[in-house]
């Protein structure tokens, strides 16, 4: 999501007559666009705050501002904190950032984004899809329904025509976003929820692949499971956060399931979708996880084996109910446990990848290789990465069936096997 609207922003200015500098020292305008999950993500953006403001001594006139969720959490604060910072944008107000460019300001009121920015992408052939902004759900732990408010679904029409101009544009795959995609519609009376919205996008010439995320568990229903299987274009991947694996951490936590309930949905999952990709995030040290409630969540682990996993010690969040417990647990713990998980991690990533070698999968050329000329860059349907050997130049946008040849961490290289593969 941060992406998504790091890509509007760089659309607003570019719209505003403004232009990319690859060194900060020649900026006019420096935006830093921030993260408030995690207290370690703050502590950098003031780090970042700190390194630039020698640029802006060197040059008065230039502007800095920060957006995002941290900005809209802080607000008069940051400015109070870091006075050289001219502007404070949270992210239902980036609309506004071309007119506080002029005199400066805070816009963190809470407000509604117009559903249709410009948008200045990374890559020609993705883009990333807003379906719905805010969340529901009020995690112990969470600061996002604070930061981007409660649910709001934009309109179907207002998304497949964003699309399908994205399409016409040479785009061939989306990735549709939102803190919790399962509960897209429900604030809305047009009886289209994730599932039919998904259709309406396969439907759209030219786009080659769906993906989206993220799923809450507690919302995912049998007729998204059977989209999944029924559209060809939906990509057989599904980020399903479980954030631990023991019933009373999960109860403290808020989340609205146990570990049967999570496990029943897996097990639904794989039957319907068998070469599902599945990933996950995880959070270690909850306040209150004894060392056998964390174990359960090592176990589910090893049981589920996830194909990746977003992993993090626990990191208390103002303002959130689980940063007043009164258990909260020592850093050295909280990394401790951390580090086992992503060590138990790591080594089901490379199992499963190692076991995949030698199949033939199909992989959307996106990129080339910025560290091989004679090699191109994909992703296959399940999201993993492909390095792919001999593809033909000016390939990008391609569907071609790859030949999985060595497995790694981050993903595998492959060979062509065959000519190209039907838009599916």
């Amino acid at each position: 999501m941060n992406k998504a609207d790091s890509e509007r922003i760089a659309g607003l200015l570019s719209n505003a007559g403004g232009s990319s500098v690859d060194d900060p020292a020649k900026a006019d305008i420096i935006l830093l666009n921030t993260c408030s999950v995690r207290d370690h993500a703050e502590q950098r953006i003031y780090g970042k705050l700190g390194e630039l403001k020698r640029y802006k001594n060197n040059r008065p006139g230039m502007k800095i501002g920060v957006c995002g969720c941290m900005a809209q959490k802080e607000g008069e604060a940051l400015l109070s904190r870091v006075p050289y910072v001219d502007m404070v944008v949270g992210p239902d107000n980036l609309h506004r950032i071309p007119e506080l460019l002029l005199d400066g300001g805070i816009a963190v009121e809470e407000g509604n984004l117009p559903n249709v920015l410009p948008v200045q992408r990374e890559n020609d052939l993705h883009a990333w899809v807003t379906v719905i902004r805010g969340c529901n759900n009020f995690c112990s732990y969470c600061i996002v329904p604070y930061v981007r408010g409660r649910e709001r679904s934009r309109p179907a029409g207002v998304i497949v025509d964003e699309i399908k101009a994205l399409a016409d544009d040479g785009c061939r795959e989306v990735t549709l976003l939102g803190q919790n995609v399962n509960s897209y519609g429900k604030d809305i009376t047009n009886d289209c929820d994730f599932a039919d919205l998904l259709a309406r996008i396969n439907a759209i010439d030219g786009i080659k692949r769906i993906r989206f995320a993220t799923s809450h568990p507690k919302d995912m229903s049998d007729r998204l499971i059977r989209a999944i299987t029924d559209l060809p274009k939906v990509c057989e991947h599904i980020h399903l956060p479980v954030q631990a694996g023991d019933d009373d951490t999960l109860r403290r936590m808020g989340r609205g399931y146990t570990v049967a309930d999570y496990r029943w949905l897996v097990d639904r999952i794989r039957a319907a979708i068998p070469n599902i990709t599945l990933s996950t995030d995880v959070i270690a040290g909850f306040p209150g996880e004894s060392e056998s409630a964390f174990q359960n969540t090592v176990k589910l682990f090893k049981s589920i084996r996830y194909d990746q996993a977003f992993m993090f010690y626990y990191s208390p969040r103002t303002g959130t109910r689980a940063a007043s417990l009164k258990e909260q647990l020592p850093l050295a713990v909280r990394k401790r446990r951390l580090a086992e998980l992503i060590e138990l991690q790591k080594n089901i990533t490379c199992e499963i990848n190692e076991a995949a070698v030698g199949k033939v999968e199909e992989v959307m050329i996106d990129r080339d290789n910025p560290s091989d000329t004679e090699s191109m860059m994909g992703l296959t349907r399940g999201g993993k990465k492909v390095v792919i050997k001999e593809a033909a130049p000016g390939s990008r946008g391609s569907v071609v069936n790859v030949r999985l040849n060595q497995a790694y961490l981050w993903g595998f290289t492959g060979e062509p096997v065959e000519a190209l593969c039907s838009n599916r």
